[in-house]
Order: structure tokens, then C-alpha cells, then sequence
């Protein structure tokens, strides 16, 4: 049997999601506790967002470990397409999250309720830090492995840390203010699922792209020209069309050659040429030639 597609990068994915996840436990238990007694909604709603990053983080561990299996007969071009469902999943999450949380701070708006408690603050400010630090390490993780669902993953934890501040703000007026201004704190909840939902958009856009076969970001015209032409008998690119799956890129490419060679000599710079791909991008996975006569 063959290994797993990119183990590593699957690997290092899976890590940094389930760190994420125990975070995310602790996180929905202070926060909930700390809103509940603080009577804040705006923190209840945050510790409501963790929970829903809590869930999601499972999809995208499934999703990882999935596209890292090997193809086999029934999927031959691998699983990779798991990935970026995943991500899909966490955007979705994240829409509906940020409909409850919408909902729920239009009827605490309509409703008299107490001022939030002041330590709420302090526990926002833990909360936004914690998730800052959460984001940065598993975006950078997201970046070097070139997967969409561990950025979804990350981004789920900026939307936590906006959700925080925007509590934090909300909290800090309605303290300030004094009598009247109670209802602060659900205006900064409500604001906060305006966030919540452009970054779902944020992280479906992409995702959504892979799975339709967009092409990747990138000049890869120039770059596969630029490689194809260092083989020996290329006469230039005809064609081409990329396509990411996964952690890995599929490539189909026409390339020109002179019409009066042997079909021998043409089918050899076609190996050359995806020998040469291969070796100088490491990401992709199989390139298929098409030999064009010129």
C-alpha cells in the first residue's frame, strides 16, 4: 500500500488543530462561567463562538486526516478534496453562530438587564490575547503547509479574538456609562457577529475555489515555462491547467516541440519536463504532458 499523501503536513496540521481544541475547552469554561455570574451576554456569546470552534476543529482534524490517505481505486487522484470541505464545514460554522449570536443580542437589546460585572474585562483581555497568539501560530502553520483548513482553523480563531474585543469595548462603555447604557455590551455581541460572518466568507471563498478547480494563486505560467523551457528540445508551452487537491498540485501541460522528431525522442522530453517540475516543486504531485508538434 502506498504512504499517506504529504504525511508531515498532514501531521503538523493535526497538531496544531488539536491544540486548538484544548484550548478552546478551557476557553468555553471560563468565558461561560465568567458571563453567566458577570452578567455580560457579549461574553456568553464568545464563550458560545469557542464552543462552535470546538466543534469545527474536529471537522478539520477529520478533514486533514483524510486528505493525507493515499488514492486508491475508487479515488485516484487522493483524498485531498477532504481538506478544503473541512473548511467549508468551519465557514458554515461560523454563519450560523454568528445568526444566533445576531439574534440573541437583538432580544437582550429589547430587554432591561444588569451591567456587566468589571472582571469580565479582565477575562476578555486574557481571552483576546490566548486566541491572538492561537491564530498566529496556526496561521503560519496554515501558510507552510498551503492548507485551506488549517487557515479556516485559524481564522475561526482571529473571529474568537474580535468577538472578545468587541465584548471588551462593549463592557468598558456600558461600565463607563453608567445607567442607560447596559445594553452596550449586546450592541458589541451583535457587532461582533458582523465580524464573525465576514471572515466565514473569508475562509469560504477559497476553499469553495478549490473544490471547483480554480486555479491557484501564483504565476505558474511564467514558472512552468521558465522550467519546461530549461529541457533540452522545449520550444515553448502551449497549455496548461493547475489544479490543488489537497496538499498537493496536479498539473496537465501541452508542450511544443519540433514536428520532425521521433515519437521516442518526444515521449523522453516529456518525462525530462516532468522530472524537472517535479524537482523544483516539491508540492506537486503528478504533471501529466501532452506533447504538441510545432
Amino acid at each position: 500500500m502506498e504512504e499517506p499523501i504529504k504525511p508531515h503536513q498532514a501531521e503538523r496540521g493535526q497538531k496544531s488543530t488539536l491544540v486548538g481544541i484544548v484550548v478552546n475547552v478551557g476557553l468555553v469554561l471560563v468565558k461561560g462561567t465568567a458571563g453567566w455570574l458577570g452578567n455580560s451576554y457579549a461574553l456568553i456569546a464568545d464563550a458560545m463562538e469557542s464552543a462552535t470552534d470546538i466543534v469545527t476543529s474536529i471537522f478539520v482534524w477529520v478533514g486533514l486526516r483524510t486528505a493525507a490517505r493515499a488514492p486508491d481505486q475508487n479515488h485516484p487522484f487522493g483524498h485531498g478534496k477532504a481538506e478544503p470541505l473541512a473548511a467549508i464545514v468551519v465557514a458554515m460554522a461560523l454563519v450560523g453562530a454568528a445568526i444566533l449570536i445576531a439574534v440573541q443580542s437583538i432580544q437582550n437589546i429589547q430587554q432591561p438587564h444588569k451591567t456587566p460585572a468589571a472582571y469580565t474585562l479582565v477575562v476578555l483581555a486574557g481571552v483576546v490575547i490566548v486566541k491572538e497568539i492561537l491564530f498566529r501560530r496556526i496561521a503560519q502553520v496554515g501558510t507552510e503547509t498551503e492548507s485551506s483548513a488549517v487557515k479556516a482553523d485559524a481564522w475561526h480563531h482571529r473571529s474568537d479574538a474580535i468577538t472578545s474585543l468587541t465584548a471588551f469595548v462593549g463592557i468598558s462603555i456600558a461600565l463607563i456609562g453608567g445607567p442607560g447604557y447596559e445594553s452596550a455590551d449586546d450592541w458589541a455581541a451583535l457587532l461582533a457577529s458582523a465580524f464573525i460572518i465576514y471572515n466565514a466568507y473569508h475562509i469560504f471563498r477559497p476553499s469553495f475555489g478549490e473544490i471547483m478547480d480554480e486555479t491557484p494563486p501564483g504565476d505558474w505560467q511564467k514558472e512552468l515555462e521558465t522550467i519546461a523551457m530549461g529541457v533540452d528540445g522545449v520550444r515553448g508551452i502551449d497549455k496548461f491547467r493547475v489544479r490543488k487537491t489537497g496538499f498537493e498540485y496536479f498539473i496537465d501541460l501541452h508542450v511544443t516541440v519540433s514536428g520532425d522528431i521521433p515519437v521516442r525522442k518526444g515521449h523522453d522530453i516529456a518525462h525530462k519536463v516532468k522530472e524537472a517540475i517535479l524537482a523544483e516543486k516539491p508540492a506537486v504531485y503528478d504533471v501529466l504532458i501532452h506533447i504538441e508538434p510545432e
